[in-house]
């Protein structure tokens, strides 16, 4: 399994783009097909090191992660949204057990 995860530091970190851009993520459930596993949370502490939303995704495996940036819903709904609120972002992808 491929656990992929990307940061988010929004332009506008206020609670209610928070909880969009939270949205926006989840809605990749039951529209992209090649996840195993998605969580999304938004941070609590708001230190000027941390970041606003983070996304946790399951692939099976490095084969699917290539699909899933491609994946017709990720680019033109979730990509679409998030490039437009992000101010930036960290990504990092492992294999898991």
């Amino acid at each position: 399994m491929i656990k992929h995860i990307v940061c988010f530091k929004l332009k506008d970190n206020s609670p209610a783009n928070c909880e969009k851009a939270k949205e926006v993520l989840l809605g990749m459930r039951g529209n992209v097909d090649l996840l195993r596993g998605i969580e999304v949370h938004i941070d609590q502490l708001h230190s000027a090191r941390s970041y606003d939303v983070i996304l946790e995704v399951l692939l099976d495996d490095w084969k699917a992660l290539d699909a899933y940036q491609n994946d017709p819903y990720h680019c033109s709904v979730v990509k679409t949204h998030m490039h437009a609120v992000r101010e930036a972002s960290i990504a990092m992808d492992f294999e898991i057990e």
